[in-house]
Parts: structure tokens; sequence; C-alpha cells
């Protein structure tokens, strides 16, 4: 008679290639959002953290899928 046990169930291979996938498309989808964020920022926002609009410009024309 055999038993099992949540240990012996547990998958030890590390993560599963949709398990990756969705760790991808979810980076892809902040950056996207944080982009966005980044290009209503206010002239005085820029100052605060020391950006200028070229930097915006530049990072915000950059693909979703580009760090």
């Amino acid at each position: 008679m055999s038993s099992c046990s949540d240990v012996s169930m547990t998958n030890h291979h590390g993560q599963g290639f949709f398990s990756q996938l969705g760790g991808i498309f979810h980076t892809w989808r902040d950056r996207q959002r944080s982009r966005r964020e980044l290009a209503q920022w206010t002239e005085r926002d820029l100052h605060d953290v020391g950006l200028s609009w070229s930097d915006i410009v530049h990072e915000t024309e950059k693909p979703f899928w580009r760090a």
C-alpha cells in the first residue's frame, strides 16, 4: 500500500513553460503601463526626479519587450 503526501506531489523541476511565459507577459504589461504613466508626467515631476523630456521620449518610444 502506498500513500501520497504533499511533498511527494510537489514539482521539483522549477517553473514550467507556461509559468515562465506568464511571467514574461506580466513584465511586458508592467513596462507598458509604466511607460504610459511616465509619458503623462509634468515638468515639475521630471524636475523632482532629475529627468528631462528627452529622457522620457527615449524611454517611452521603446517597444514593450525591450528593457
